[in-house]
Formats: structure tokens, C-alpha cells, sequence
């Protein structure tokens, strides 16, 4: 694929993403069942109990680390890659710890409104959320081969 057809890559839908997110939910709840086997332990009588801020912190941790891991790896999810969705930098770099961090944390008030930051997308003149928007990042159609 040359710098010219990746440039020119279409902007992601709003059913296309949500189809890749319900694949990568399925996946992440697969990560999570396993991240609470290993704290199982320190659940036990007088230990940490669901809701904790630390067990909170922890499950959030995991999937900032789930995310991050696919979107510098090759920059598709399992979910983006079943549905041909490539997550890009903007600035023709490839993606930083950084534009991860904030598109995470992005993500969670655009769902936190009620979806609101997915539904921008579609009134958005290139299909962008708001995730997307503040961390300067973009998904793209990857062409079938």
C-alpha cells in the first residue's frame, strides 16, 4: 500500500464502529473474567470488595492497557480488524502513548453523554467523534484485499 492510498482511506461509520466495539467488548469481558482470577485471593473475608477503588482502578487500568496494547501494535483491535478498521494518527506519525491516553479518556465522556461523542460522527463532515477529534487520531476503512 503506497503513502497516496493510505491518505485517501475512508473515514469509519458510526455502524461499522459500533460493530467493532461489540467485538472488542466480548474480547475485553474475556481479559477482565481472567484480571479477576488473579486478584481472587484478595477478595476474601475482609478483603477488597467489588466497587473498591482500588479494584475499580485496576479494571481501568486493564483496559487502557487492552486498548493501548492493539492501537500501537498494528492499530487494530481484533474487533477493528474483523470489521477493516485501522485507528491512524492525523499528523501522519503513528499513534502515541499519548493520543492513546487521551483518546481513552475521550471515550469515556463520549459514552459518559449519553453516546453523544459517536452520535457527533454522524453530523461530523468527516465522520469524526469527538475521542477522535481530541486525540488528533482517526479510524479508516482498510480496503478488502
Amino acid at each position: 500500500m503506497t503513502d497516496d492510498t493510505v491518505t485517501s482511506l475512508p473515514h469509519c461509520g458510526l455502524m461499522r464502529r459500533l460493530g467493532a466495539i461489540l467485538y472488542d467488548t466480548m474480547l475485553l469481558l474475556a481479559v477482565l473474567f481472567l484480571a479477576t482470577l488473579l486478584i481472587l485471593p484478595l477478595t476474601g473475608e475482609g478483603g477488597l470488595r467489588p466497587g473498591h477503588p482500588l479494584i475499580t482502578s485496576y479494571y481501568f487500568v486493564i483496559t487502557f492497557f487492552f486498548y493501548t496494547w492493539f492501537w500501537t501494535h498494528g492499530g487494530q483491535t481484533l474487533g477493528m480488524r474483523a470489521w477493516r478498521i485501522r485507528i491512524r494518527s492525523r499528523t501522519d506519525k503513528p499513534i502515541t502513548l499519548w493520543q492513546c491516553l487521551l483518546r481513552f479518556l475521550a471515550a469515556i465522556v463520549s459514552w459518559g453523554a449519553l453516546g453523544l461523542g459517536f452520535l457527533w460522527s454522524l453530523i461530523d463532515t468527516e465522520k469524526l467523534t469527538w475521542h477522535d477529534r481530541f486525540s488528533i487520531t482517526e479510524l479508516v476503512v482498510i480496503p478488502r484485499d
